[in-house]
C-alpha cells in the first residue's frame, strides 16, 4: 500500500503503534509492517517526518537510547497522545460506519451531536 493511500491516516496508524510501547523509528516501521500483514510497508522518509510533527504536536516524546548495542531514538506517547490516539480512534469507528452504510446499502441511525 503506498503511502499516499494513507493521507490523513498516518498519525493515528504511528500514534497506535507506540500505544503502550516505547520504540526506535525502524522497530515503529517494522511494526506497521507487522501488523497489517505486509500491506504497510513504509520509507524512513515517510515516517520520520511525521513522528517528528507528531513530537512538535506533543503528541509523542522522544530519547536517545541504546538499542541492540546501538543508539537510537525512541518514541512513546505523551498524555497528549493518548488523548488524541482515542479521538482518533472514535472518528475512525465513525467514519468506517458511514462508509460500510453506503458501501453495504444499509441506513444507519443519525447520531447526537457531542461535545456540548
Amino acid at each position: 500500500m503506498k503511502a499516499d493511500a494513507l493521507r490523513g491516516h498516518l498519525d493515528a496508524l504511528l500514534l497506535a503503534t507506540l500505544d503502550g510501547r516505547q520504540l526506535h523509528g525502524y522497530a515503529i516501521i517494522e511494526a506497521l509492517q507487522q501488523r497489517s500483514g505486509g500491506a504497510l510497508d513504509l520509507p524512513t522518509g515517510t515516517v520520520y517526518p511525521a513522528l517528528r510533527r507528531l513530537e512538535r504536536a506533543e503528541f509523542v516524546s522522544s530519547a536517545w537510547s541504546t538499542v541492540g548495542g546501538r543508539q537510537r531514538r525512541t518514541y512513546r506517547l505523551t498524555s497528549a497522545g493518548v488523548d488524541a490516539l482515542r479521538s482518533e480512534r472514535r472518528a475512525w469507528r465513525e467514519f468506517t460506519s458511514a462508509i460500510e452504510g453506503v458501501l453495504e446499502g444499509k441506513i444507519i441511525p443519525a447520531q447526537a451531536p457531542t461535545g456540548t
